[in-house]
């Protein structure tokens, strides 16, 4: 049995003749009676009363209910398929890291939102190098991280660019000044990022390449503790940029120019490569695509 046959068989009650079904069906009279031939054999009995005039039959009575509603359902089911293209809903599970959910993605969210209130985000809190393959085995469904490499089966797109800075407590012995020497880290005690984050690896490869052992006195897992411990004095840090906007505007933590440090790195959305994107992700893709850089680096 298929739609086809069903809205055959309905279109034939209504006329009570196969020829003008067929008519208004663009169909030949021999294939409205084979379609309802079909129909009887599958269901073992018989529809139509074929002599004239053509009725339906105790059995075509109750079959013609049901279709009605199999019918309605289906094309209930088109238009709801039609409206999620035209619109966006869904849920989305998006991971990243916590600095970028509680520095990023309030903006953009509070706007995505506003326009499509129908699309669910759910945000999953992770390190930067859980995003990309939490991204690749299906357990989020993109991500915004650094985008410090390639990946195989991945699509990423840059949203913006991200810089690592030093950051002490304003009692902090360097607060007096707006810069230091590299030279100069290799002295003071740092708090840094769990080496499974992307900007512990950034760290250790400056300090490697400068032949720097530096004096860890705390390890923590996310941009957000460790402005607390130095907020406390309880050693410098070396975190994103992006990070400590706030609370250097605030006045809580000073930023030091190191020129080693001076290097731009993409942060970006991931998605995999070749996966169905339902409409509520086709949108925020396209939204997060089409944002400036301003919107996701501008002032709160």
């Amino acid at each position: 049995m298929n739609i086809n046959q069903l809205e055959t068989f309905i279109t034939l009650s209504k006329t009570m003749s196969f020829r003008k079904a067929g008519e208004l069906l663009n169909l030949t009279q021999p294939a409205v009676s084979a379609q309802i031939k079909s129909l009887e054999d599958e269901f073992q009995t018989t529809l139509i009363d074929r002599n004239q005039p053509v009725t339906l039959t105790d059995s075509g009575r109750v079959f013609l209910e049901h279709a009605y509603k199999v019918v309605r359902t289906v094309e209930d089911m088109r238009q709801r398929l039609a409206d999620l293209e035209n619109t966006p809903q869904g849920h989305i599970h998006l991971g990243t890291t916590t600095s970028i959910a509680m520095q990023i993605l309030p903006r953009v969210l509070s706007y995505f939102q506003n326009q499509f209130p129908m699309i669910k985000t759910t945000i999953h809190s992770m390190p930067s190098s859980q995003i990309m393959t939490s991204v690749e085995n299906g357990s989020i469904d993109m991500g915004i991280g650094y985008l410090f490499e390639k990946h195989p089966g991945l699509e990423t797109s840059v949203l913006y660019f991200d810089t690592f800075e030093l950051v002490v407590s304003t009692n902090h012995p360097l607060a007096r000044y707006s810069h230091t020497t590299v030279e100069e880290l290799r002295y003071i005690p740092f708090i840094m990022l769990s080496p499974d984050t992307a900007g512990r690896r950034f760290v250790d490869q400056i300090f490697q390449r400068l032949n720097i052992v530096p004096q860890v006195v705390m390890e923590l897992s996310s941009s957000e503790e460790v402005k607390r411990m130095v907020e406390l004095n309880l050693g410098a840090a070396i975190i994103s940029k992006m990070s400590a906007a706030n609370e250097v505007r605030l006045g809580t933590l000073k930023m030091i120019h190191v020129s080693e440090l001076e290097i731009s790195h993409p942060v970006g959305v991931i998605y995999k490569s070749g996966r169905y994107l339902n409409s509520a992700m086709q949108q925020f893709l396209s939204d997060l695509k089409g944002m400036p850089e301003t919107h996701f680096i501008g002032s709160e």
